[in-house]
């Protein structure tokens, strides 16, 4: 258990540097890339939490970026969109997101969510030390192993499923996949498995973007001249998920009593 303690301990902090780089970028609006790897740090953060949510501890920290990663989530949408309205010839749209995207990171770097999660953070190396030295700290490195087995058989059980839901299945596959990357030594993927998730992940979320590009349609008419082509690539991202999620299928086979502790995990 001393092992996973060290190990945590020193990532999480590793994490919150990271952190505090992406933030002075966006402070700074030194590049276009600080609110995308902002993301990606926390989803690691994330990712290396899941599993572990029965400690108080972790489940606080893990909220925290949850918080974040859902307020900075619309801001990265907007980003893709005006990067896609800039490469399909309309620039005044474009120039439109970006003018809202300023005022976007004003609002992420001065709300609670941030100073909530590095509060946490600064917070963390002394509290979990407490938590050790008075006996509450009951975190076990098996805790991966249980958490990577329910995501699988749950995986497995939608891929199944003649009514799938895209974006479940989605969310399904990000969570096994960053999981396996924050703990590749206790995950016990398959060495070929992490490929098909990342594969399967990339065709779903081009078919998610151009499908949400679609429904702002409703709303923003100045989309309407890339409506055409966006359709089209709709359906194009919708035959290549099928077919990368068809190739996932092979490595979560059903297996006996699969279903049964499906179930049992989602109580």
């Amino acid at each position: 258990m001393a092992k996973l303690q060290r190990e945590l301990r020193e990532r999480i902090i590793e994490l919150q540097v990271r952190l505090f780089v992406c933030v002075a970028r966006l402070q700074s609006q030194s590049d276009d890339e600080a609110l995308h790897d902002l993301r990606i740090a926390l989803r690691r953060l994330r990712s290396l939490l899941r599993p572990l949510r029965s400690e108080k501890l972790c489940s606080a920290l893990e909220q925290a970026a949850g918080e974040l990663g859902d307020a900075s989530g619309p801001l990265r949408d907007l980003e893709v969109l005006a990067s896609e309205l800039q490469r399909r010839g309309q620039p005044l749209a474009a120039r439109r997101r970006r003018a809202h995207l300023a005022h976007g990171y004003v609002r992420l770097l001065e709300g609670l969510p941030l100073r909530r999660l590095l509060i946490l953070l600064d917070d963390w190396p002394e509290e979990q030390r407490q938590a050790v030295r008075s006996g509450e700290w009951q975190v076990r490195g098996k805790a991966v192993c249980k958490y990577m087995r329910k995501q699988g058989w749950q995986l497995a059980e939608a891929l199944r499923d003649p009514a799938h839901d895209r974006h479940r299945l989605r969310l399904l596959i990000k969570r096994l996949r960053y999981c396996n990357e924050a703990w590749p030594q206790r995950a016990n993927l398959h060495s070929a498995v992490p490929k098909a998730l990342r594969n399967a992940q990339s065709a779903l979320g081009d078919w998610h973007d151009h499908w949400q590009w679609l429904q702002r349609l409703h709303t923003e008419p100045d989309l309407a001249p890339c409506a055409e082509v966006w359709r089209q690539r709709l359906q194009q991202a919708e035959a290549d998920a099928d077919l990368a999620l068809q190739a996932l299928l092979e490595h979560f086979p059903p297996s006996p009593g699969a279903e049964l502790n499906a179930r049992q995990y989602r109580r």
